[in-house]
Formats: structure tokens, sequence, C-alpha cells
């Protein structure tokens, strides 16, 4: 079933272009303004805000906590009785590092807290913390797609594989709008639509 959303568009496939191209360009605005120059890092205040920059053409959810408890496959994320319980201690974990702050991504994925657009603002979540604590980024475009996902899907249980693919794609090129642009390929996270199952409450 299609997510109700703000274009009226009843396709599946229609409604991942229109969200993509409409993300997308909403994300070049982003970066050009400088918006998050002021934001606090790994936040989860900051990624709502991202979350509500890019979608709020789209969703009328966009950066408000979901309402739905979502799973994929076979994994649950987050429940929502437990998600701003989550929320709050993601915001208290470390991250002054490399690995805290890959740490801290994985428990944000887990804890998935918007009920569609999850993963391309993560990843521009995640590269404001690297820019901000390390000065750094990562070049999303030598990342190969199959070996993240693949790292995704298994570090609530293993962290190790996501840490060595993003570690061998830091780059200190951290103005360049290409780079940043990358990460934003729907195909790096297979968003909802026939992906989630999601249970109304």
């Amino acid at each position: 079933m299609t997510i109700e959303n703000k274009l009226g568009i009843t396709n599946s496939a229609e409604l991942a272009k229109e969200e993509e191209r409409l993300s997308k360009m909403q994300a070049i605005k982003l970066f050009e303004s400088d918006a998050l120059a002021n934001l606090p890092a790994g936040k989860f205040s900051t990624l709502a805000f991202i979350h509500e920059y890019l979608f709020r053409d789209i969703y009328s959810f966009a950066g408000e906590i979901r309402d739905v408890n979502i799973a994929k496959g076979n994994f649950r994320f987050a429940p929502l009785m437990y998600l701003r319980e989550a929320l709050q201690h993601l915001d208290a974990m470390p991250q002054g590092s490399f690995d805290e702050i890959v740490e801290k991504y994985v428990e944000m994925n887990i804890a998935h807290p918007f009920r569609e657009g999850n993963g391309r603002s993560m990843r521009i979540w995640l590269d404001d913390m690297l820019k901000k604590e390390l000065g750094q980024c990562i070049d999303w475009s030598i990342v190969d797609k199959e070996d993240y996902l693949l790292a995704m899907e298994r570090s609530p249980i293993r962290d190790i594989e996501i840490k060595h693919v993003l570690g061998k794609a830091l780059t200190n090129n951290i103005a360049d709008r290409l780079t940043y642009m990358k990460g934003l390929d729907v195909s790096y996270h297979i968003e909802g639509y026939n992906a989630y199952k999601a249970e109304e409450l």
C-alpha cells in the first residue's frame, strides 16, 4: 500500500521516483544554505530538522517521530513504546572518534525514528557528525552499495563490517557538493513502500 503523501500519488513506483527527485532538490538547498552549521552534531533534533527539510513537500509527517511499529524482513526496528527513550539514549552517546560515530549511526538505524526517509536523512546526519567532530566525511561514490547494505543489515549484531566499509571511504573533501550528494542515492537504502511492514497503533 502506498504511503499517504501530499502529492496525491497512489502508485508506489511513481511515489518513489518523485520522493527521490524532490528530496534531492531539497538536499541541494540544505547544502547550499549551510543550515546545519549552527545545529548540534549527532543529536536527534538535528536529524529531525534534516528529515523535515528533505521531505516537507512530500509527507505531512516530515520531521516527526513515527507513530507505527515498522519491520523490514525479519528485523523489527525499535518498538514505538521505547522509541523516545532510545532517542534520548542516542543523544547522550559519545561521538569523539570514528568508531563512536559509526556506533551511534548504527543505533540510530535500529531506532529508525521516521515512517519513511530514514536512510537519506541519516547519511546527511552521519556526514554532519564526521565533519564537525573529525573534519572528514564519507565519499559515497567509492562505497560499494551491496557491501554497505549487507554490512548495515548485520550491524545490530556485528558493527565491525560497517566500520570497515565506511572507514575505507573517509575523505577530507568535506566541502564538495558531489561527494555530499552521492550519499542520497536511493539505492543505498531501500526505502519503505513494499520493503517495510507497518503496524498501525
